[in-house]
């Protein structure tokens, strides 16, 4: 065999290898980008009632619903479209709040981006500022996009998110259960779902840890 043919085969072998290390590398990678999208974020048990020490002053008699977000976490974007969806069947049965969080020692506004104007131009939601997530501690959230609702009694009723997987929009188990819910004359029953989001404690809050790149 002359040395041309040799050189040939090897650089043919080399192209291969090549090319299946390029496939496995992709496969991998969208594997592990599926598997992280459809992740949870960590969950902590929510109070059975409404907190009294709430900065949150409900109107007496009305069921709360309450939403805790990361300003800078993608997939809440996701979140407040669903939300908009429930609200928009709730007829009103439901005073609604989005609280954004600020870390300890950030300047004022820093929350106020494009997802505080999103949800400020929801129909009937109540958007504030949850300074060092506070309130996102007293109700059991730490993964943006955690949606609870108490009825009139100030009883828990639904605790979860309200989307599939990280940053996806679309028909999910916890909009269709939060929206049952508040489809009933008493919310008797009660529903819980898994919250995909960022985190909204850690070391790396300011930053939306657990958004998807």
């Amino acid at each position: 065999m002359s040395g041309s043919a040799v050189s040939a085969r090897y650089a043919r072998g080399v192209l291969i290898a090549t090319g299946l290390l390029w496939v496995v590398a992709v496969f991998g990678g969208m594997a592990a980008l599926s598997h992280y999208a459809t992740t949870p974020g960590e969950s902590r048990e929510s109070p059975a009632r409404w907190p009294k020490d709430s900065a949150l002053h409900p109107t007496p008699g009305r069921a709360q619903l309450v939403m805790l977000a990361h300003p800078r976490c993608p997939c809440t974007r996701a979140s407040l479209g669903e939300l908009e969806q429930v609200l928009a069947k709730a007829g009103g049965r439901a005073e609604a709040h989005v609280l954004f969080l600020r870390p300890e020692g950030l300047e004022k506004e820093w929350e106020k981006g494009e997802l505080w104007q999103r949800a400020a131009s929801i129909p009937g939601v109540t958007v504030r500022e949850d300074v060092g997530g506070v309130e996102a501690r007293r109700l059991g959230a730490t993964t943006s996009g955690h949606v609870l609702l108490f009825d009139s009694e100030g009883l828990l009723r639904f605790s979860g998110g309200i989307t599939s997987s990280r940053g996806h929009a679309g028909d999910n188990t916890g909009r269709a259960t939060l929206e049952a819910l508040l489809s009933q004359p008493e919310f008797v029953a009660e529903g819980r779902h898994p919250v995909y989001g960022c985190a909204l404690e850690g070391p790396d809050e300011r930053l939306a840890v657990g958004a998807l790149p």
